[in-house]
């Protein structure tokens, strides 16, 4: 058997744990993967050499915090490092632990700062995933500046303006990374959740990621709509205020996103990766309205997708009729298809894992011989 790669899981969504399971699918049989994870519940099916090692959350408090040190200023090179949460120190102790007994050839992280700078700090190569958004500041630039390599889950040219030739260099674009790229046939979409061939529909969809849109705006614009059938996927936030008209349904949580996806005329979503994925797999025509998230990084992901041709962006959703209207008639003017499509790789799980096993070849198959120290060097050894 070959090294061992690591691999870190953060738990919140979904497309962490899917695009990690993709990349476990196609790493060759004998390459052994250990997934540390919060969570153990949220991968999709995993090869036999793949295992979910639980650690605790690095953010989520048990109630076994001292909670009496945030006066204790947090240094810019660290994201999120509370003082006194013993789950933190487990999970970190669990981690830097396995890096001494099985001697990894990389660790991927997806996503955190600290778990990155850990594994440089204990002399283990690693991976970062690459996010869109202000990733300026110095914790970032410590966790992407010592990696080996960054693996970016979308396509080269949603690429930020920003990023430098040198990041540029080392980093794997593959996009649709994660996400099942069987577009279903349209019509037999429509079958199967129940919309008629000739309606008119407008998909709503939120992501697993956050809290979904308000129902108050969507149901302006349902009902200034009343030639199209309207219907929502995932978590939708309820407004007292809200006059929902009867061209408007919520499905909530489905299991046939992708049908839903193939089957819309117009998908209204926000920016998260695996919905951008979809999408873009699926080429329907696409209003991207971004959610608040940490460093801004839907609102950076949907000016790269409007700035690829992909979408047609708006920081909020429309708050009347009249903006409605304008919203979806620029959708549709807008459309491009095959501009969507070229956005997704072929087998982007198969060029990831080929890109892994190349930089694991290159950081441990052909070592470099260290100079030996000059006689001067030697005098001065302490």
């Amino acid at each position: 058997m070959k090294r061992p790669f690591g691999y870190f899981v953060h738990h919140q969504g979904r497309g962490h744990a899917e695009r990690c399971a993709a990349i476990a699918a196609a790493l060759p049989a004998d390459r052994p993967l250990t997934i540390f994870c919060a969570r153990d519940d949220i991968f999709p099916a995993l090869p036999p050499q793949a295992t979910v090692t639980r650690i605790p959350s690095l953010f989520e408090p048990s109630g076994d915090e001292a909670g009496t040190m945030d006066w204790v200023a947090t240094p810019e090179t660290l994201h999120c490092a509370p003082l006194g949460w013993p789950g933190i120190r487990q999970a970190m102790g669990t981690l830097a632990g396995w890096f001494a007994s099985a001697d990894p050839a990389l660790m991927i992280c997806d996503v955190s700062a600290e778990v990155a700078q850990l594994a440089r700090i204990c002399s283990v190569p690693h991976v970062k995933i690459l996010q869109h958004g202000d990733r300026s500041d110095p914790g970032h630039r410590a966790a992407y500046d010592g990696a080996a390599g960054l693996l970016a889950p979308f396509h080269l040219d949603l690429a930020q303006p920003d990023w430098s030739k040198l990041m540029r260099d080392k980093t794997c674009f593959a996009g649709g990374l994660g996400v099942d790229l069987r577009v279903p046939e349209r019509e037999v979409a429509r079958q199967r959740i129940g919309v008629l061939a000739g309606e008119r529909m407008i998909l709503v969809l939120s992501g697993g990621g956050g809290d979904g849109f308000a129902a108050a705006p969507l149901g302006v614009g349902a009902r200034s709509t009343p030639d199209a059938r309207w219907i929502t996927i995932g978590k939708v936030q309820r407004d007292w205020h809200a006059t929902e008209p009867a061209n408007l349904e919520h499905r909530g949580w489905v299991d046939d996103a992708a049908d839903h996806i193939a089957a819309a005329d117009i998908v209204i979503a926000s920016a998260g990766n695996t919905t951008c994925q979809q999408i873009l797999a699926a080429g329907r025509p696409w209003l991207v309205v971004p959610e608040w998230r940490y460093f801004d990084e839907q609102h950076h992901k949907a000016t790269a997708l409007g700035r690829a041709g992909a979408a047609t962006v708006l920081p909020h959703l429309p708050s009347s009729a009249h903006a409605w209207a304008a919203a979806l008639g620029e959708v549709t003017r807008s459309y491009l298809p095959e501009r969507q499509k070229a956005l997704i790789d072929d087998a982007p799980a198969t060029l990831t894992a080929n890109w892994l096993e190349a930089l694991a070849c290159r950081l441990w198959d052909a070592p470099v011989a260290l100079a030996k120290p000059t006689p001067s060097q030697e005098n001065f050894a302490v």
